[in-house]
């Protein structure tokens, strides 16, 4: 870890990179391997949980097209699976090198997220070339439903 007159700031900065790093790299690896016969527009997403653990998933098409899977639903899933029960962060990557495009989470993945995640979660929108975007889930889904709204 690097240190600076600045002490701890950036100390926290080093460790923060290195922690999208690790997520952009699973999600391009996730991206890989998308399974994109109609639309052509690979997808990946990594999810980073509370305990530093990274789940990645890709999109999956359906010739069926509303059974299709979204990349951020695949890696939710796999986190799920794996007994994880909360995002601290996340990273989209979709559209190709250089085009300046958003590929933000659908309105149904942003749900998906809600269930997991609080409003402050940082959302990496990213390129195959790197970061475009950061924001969080709060900006994504204003005044959304989550689960707190079905308890007792």
């Amino acid at each position: 870890m690097r240190r600076d007159r600045g002490g701890i700031e950036k100390e926290i900065q080093v460790m923060a990179d290195a922690g999208f790093d690790a997520l952009f790299q699973a999600a391009s690896a996730a991206r890989a391997h998308a399974h994109v016969p109609y639309s052509h527009f690979p997808v990946g997403a990594a999810i980073r949980t509370p305990d530093g653990r990274i789940h990645a998933g890709c999109n999956v098409e359906n010739a069926a097209y509303p059974q299709s899977q979204c990349a951020e639903a695949t890696a939710i899933g796999i986190m799920v699976a794996a007994g994880g029960t909360a995002i601290e962060e996340i990273v989209v990557i979709g559209g190709e090198a250089g085009d300046t495009l958003l590929c933000t989470p659908c309105g149904g993945c942003r749900q998906r997220i809600r269930e997991f995640a609080r409003g402050d979660t940082k959302i990496h929108v990213c390129g195959p070339e790197g970061l475009r975007l950061t924001t969080t889930l709060d900006a994504l889904l204003p005044h959304s439903f989550g689960p707190e709204n079905l308890q007792d």
